[in-house]
């Protein structure tokens, strides 16, 4: 049972700047998307970034495209979210997912949460104006 765990949420300013991570416990899977969800009060959980463990492919959803950059550390396990300009619609429980196998998946279908099968706990980001 594959665990993560996500840290680095808190409050900030609009126009400021957070770095959300995700430390997965071992697993052997080579193969594997991991990804970047969030859900803001009285909304559906959205997708805001996705990658693929051999690289390569990092899809964003439009609202955060070209503020947001996903990342990761194959050596620690890790994923990263590095959020800049927030804005106060950013403001969200940001959840880390990940799903494994090496088929390819196209963009809409990485960014539905119901396609992925573990997942952190949460972590609240909370940007104010």
């Amino acid at each position: 049972q594959v665990q993560l765990v996500e840290s680095g949420g808190g409050s900030v300013q609009a126009g400021g700047s957070l770095r959300l991570s995700c430390a997965a416990s071992e697993y052997t899977y080579s193969s594997y998307y991991m990804g970047w969800f969030r859900q803001a009060p009285g909304k559906e959980r959205e997708g805001v970034a996705v990658t693929y463990s051999g690289g390569g492919i990092m899809h964003y959803a439009d609202s955060v495209k070209g503020r947001f950059t996903i990342s990761q550390d194959n050596a620690k396990n890790t994923l990263y979210l590095q959020m800049n300009s927030l804005k106060s619609e950013d403001t969200a429980m940001y959840y880390c997912a990940a799903e494994f196998g090496g088929v390819f998946r196209p963009r809409w279908w990485l960014l539905q949460d119901e396609n992925f099968s573990y997942w952190g706990q949460g972590t609240q980001v909370t940007v104010s104006s």
